[in-house]
């Protein structure tokens, strides 16, 4: 049997009846038949029409072309105001059709506008309180779970903190070695074309070894431990608020702070500081290379000019600027990897904004301790 329908306006009320065969196969045998459905139906609601009857009682089959001519009618009606009633579908198209119904329709063909520059400032603006509030709450989850720690309270395995220690330290030797070492043969080189005018070569060596365990050294450090080490805490941690596996740990009665941000935190402030010693003497031995091989200048001398103006006070200021950029940048990179998002792009963005929070802290923190250190005349 063909699909047929029939459309009529009873005392303020559209009746639209389908009856027939509407499975692919008989539609196919009868193209525009929905086309000519729908468009007929969509016509017909002038006037006084102020409901809209679905009605199939002669159905002999039906496929998803009838179910999305009704969606369309009933979506129409909808919107026109008008009261539909599904009572009179067979039994496995009228919930599917209420479930279709249920879902707002998208805007096809409608461009969104961009937000301005002064709306993107105020929500920017208007959001600043908050993540203020949250980060503190953070800071203040971190806080009671080292002291837990420290009284031996902590739900902290040893092995994922040795897992840290190794990832942190060893891991990195060799990206810190090799960066530093050209970081000192390119302070040597950029001094020494100054100091030859004055026939002050000598001082390369006071310069760099001054520099490198002053503020070079940490800095350093800490950028390369902020793009490997804080954007891996970020991924990690993100990718286990996708797998729900954080929540899982929360149901099992276990501190996600504890578990997972602890080892990160104390692990990044141990081996911080040991790495910058390492930093340190790796860019001391590239400005030797200069000044030795293509300075002229005796390795004794400068060992010894080294020294002379190298104080504990500037190993000391070093080693502070070190530990502080460790808590730095595991704190971006756990903050950003437990408020995460449930998706791939969320834990993109919580490991870009881990990089870049790390390293915009690092710069504000040498300032600020920089600025306190010249003050006290140290």
């Amino acid at each position: 049997m063909q699909p047929t329908f029939d459309i009529t306006a009873r005392q303020g009320e559209l009746v639209v009846s389908a009856s027939g065969a509407w499975e692919k196969t008989s539609l196919a045998a009868c193209p525009g038949t929905c086309e000519t459905f729908t468009s007929r139906a969509l016509s017909a609601m002038q006037g006084d029409v102020r409901a809209v009857r679905l009605i199939a009682p002669e159905l002999e089959g039906w496929d998803s072309p009838l179910l999305a001519a009704f969606h369309t009618i009933a979506r129409e009606a909808f919107s026109r105001g008008l009261s539909v009633d599904v009572s009179g579908l067979p039994d496995g198209m009228a919930p599917m059709l209420d479930m279709a119904l249920a879902v707002p329709p998208r805007d096809q063909g409608v461009k969104k506008t961009e937000p301005g520059f002064l709306e993107m400032l105020g929500e920017k603006c208007l959001a600043w309180p908050g993540i203020t509030l949250d980060v503190v709450n953070f800071i203040g989850e971190v806080s009671q779970s080292m002291a837990r720690f420290f009284t031996g309270r902590a739900s902290c395995s040893s092995r994922d903190m040795w897992n840290v220690l190794r990832e942190c330290g060893v891991d990195a030797l060799p990206i810190v070695t090799l960066t530093s070492l050209l970081l000192g043969l390119i302070l040597a080189f950029v001094s020494s074309m100054q100091l030859k005018l004055f026939g002050a070569e000598i001082y390369v060596a006071s310069l760099v070894g001054v520099s490198m365990v002053r503020v070079m050294g940490p800095v350093l450090t800490g950028i390369v431990l902020s793009g490997r080490t804080g954007a891996s805490f970020a991924a990690v941690i993100g990718s286990m608020q996708v797998n729900e596996e954080v929540d899982a740990l929360t149901g099992f009665g276990i501190s996600p702070t504890d578990f997972l941000v602890l080892p990160r935190v104390l692990g990044l402030a141990v081996m911080t500081p040991l790495l910058t010693l390492y930093a340190d003497v790796a860019g001391m031995a590239g400005g030797f290379l200069v000044g030795v091989l293509m300075l002229g200048i005796a390795p004794a001398s400068y060992l010894a000019n080294t020294l002379e103006f190298l104080t504990m006070s500037y190993v000391w200021i070093g080693l502070l600027h070190a530990l502080v950029f460790g808590f730095i940048i595991s704190l971006c990179g756990c903050y950003q990897g437990i408020r995460c998002g449930r998706n791939a792009s969320a834990v993109g963005r919580a490991t870009t904004s881990a990089v870049v929070s790390s390293i915009v802290g690092i710069i504000v923190a040498t300032s600020v301790i920089t600025i306190i250190f010249t003050v006290l005349d140290l």
